[in-house]
């Protein structure tokens, strides 16, 4: 029975390319995820995760690479999100608006030039993780790896930034390199996981797990390892869900979607344990 709930559905092909793509990015956004809510950059990530709209498109139409295209137009909206924020007449909230809506718009009108609109702009926004081929899982295999060594060379040099940036100043850190350099990593993850979630969702394999993480961690390390098991576990299970639901209720479930719902799930079932686990100590402590 648990084996053909559980197991059954990845005998096929594609199931298995869908479900090793999923784990791999449940491990590179679990782990980047968490200097992200660290650094409480989830809206700059939102927009990054935009802002490579216009490069897919492009890249999309010319039949090229979608990884190089999502890439250059991600690390063009990287520095001038970082060169904008720097100018204190700039608020980075209008800095992040603009260029969120110029390139997001810029993309439309690129696919909009399309025969075929609809159906490229749905797989360009929501994604297609059935489709991933064993290439594309090399690529975000190679891509997670290059971030995750990053990170662990900058790893105290973030969470200076994060906790203490006046400090990191003073020690002389060129902070604005380290933004530059961490939005950028953002945008390598979004390079690595819109093909699979699309533009649209991708953003919540970044901030959801790591959010859930913050609810339950008691140490960074800790935090990096519910957040990439979130990661994991809820790609697996929305992957058995959409499947399960398709072959025995005829039911069509958007892969990706599915994930990211099983994500707000856990995130819910944290967030109710966190505010349970408070209450019962004030309780306590009361008593």
């Amino acid at each position: 029975m648990i084996d053909q709930l559980l197991v059954e559905p990845f005998r096929s092909p594609y199931m298995q390319r869908a479900l090793i793509e999923a784990v791999l990015l449940g491990v590179f956004g679990g782990v980047l995820g968490v200097y992200v809510v660290l650094r409480r950059l989830a809206f700059i990530s939102e927009a990054l995760t935009h802002t490579v709209f216009p490069g897919i498109a492009v890249a999309f139409l010319l039949d090229a690479s979608l990884y190089l295209g999502a890439f250059a137009a991600g690390a063009l909206s990287a520095v001038l999100l970082t060169v904008l924020t720097l100018n204190r007449r700039v608020n980075d909230d209008a800095a992040l608006a603009v260029l969120l809506t110029t390139f997001f718009s810029v993309g439309v009108v690129v696919v909009s030039r399309s025969t075929s609109f609809t159906a490229d702009l749905t797989a360009l926004l929501f994604g297609r993780i059935l489709a991933i081929s064993t290439g594309d899982i090399i690529q975000t295999a190679i891509t997670m790896l290059v971030v995750l060594v990053v990170l662990a060379l900058m790893h105290k040099e973030l969470i200076l930034r994060a906790f203490a940036p006046e400090s990191a100043r003073a020690m002389g850190y060129r902070t604005d390199v380290m933004d530059l350099a961490l939005n950028l990593l953002i945008t390598l993850f979004v390079v690595a996981a819109v093909k699979a979630v699309g533009t649209v969702l991708v953003i919540a394999l970044v901030i959801t797990p790591a959010a859930t993480a913050q609810l339950l961690g008691r140490s960074i390390r800790s935090m990096m390892a519910i957040s990439v098991v979130v990661g994991v576990l809820s790609g697996w299970i929305g992957l058995v869900l959409s499947y399960r639901a398709s072959v025995d209720h005829d039911l069509r479930l958007a892969s990706g979607a599915t994930i990211v719902l099983i994500m707000t799930v856990l995130f819910v079932v944290a967030f109710a344990a966190r505010k349970l686990l408070d209450l019962r100590r004030t309780r306590v402590g009361a008593g």
